[in-house]
C-alpha cells in the first residue's frame, strides 16, 4: 500500500512542478504550492521535528495530502498538458521523440 502511494506522490509532484510554470494555473494554487514547499523545509511545523518520530510523521502525512489537494484543483487543461509527452500525438498514440 505504501509503494503505490509513493509512486502517485512522485507523479503528483512532477505534475505540480510543471503546473507551477503554466500560465493557466491560478495564482492561489501557485501560492499553495509555495506554501507546501516552505512548510516542508521550515523549522516551524505543526509538531516540531525535534520530537522523536512525531515531528517527521506530520511531514510524511500532511505534505502528500496538501500536494494531492492542489493537484486535484488544477484546471483540466494543465492536467491534460502534463499527460501528453512532448506535445506530439501521431495516429492517436503519444510517443516520445
Amino acid at each position: 500500500m505504501l509503494l503505490p502511494r509513493l509512486v502517485l506522490f512522485r507523479k503528483e509532484v512532477v505534475q505540480l512542478w510543471k503546473a507551477f510554470f503554466a500560465p493557466e494555473t491560478p495564482l492561489f494554487l501557485k501560492a499553495a504550492t509555495l506554501f507546501v514547499a516552505v512548510y516542508l523545509v521550515s523549522p516551524i511545523d505543526l509538531i516540531p521535528d525535534f520530537v522523536p518520530l512525531a515531528g517527521w510523521i506530520d511531514d510524511i502525512i500532511l505534505v502528500p495530502m496538501m500536494v494531492s489537494w492542489i493537484v486535484s484543483r488544477l484546471p483540466i487543461k494543465v492536467r491534460a498538458d502534463h499527460r501528453e509527452r512532448n506535445g506530439q500525438t501521431i495516429d492517436g498514440h503519444a510517443r516520445r521523440v
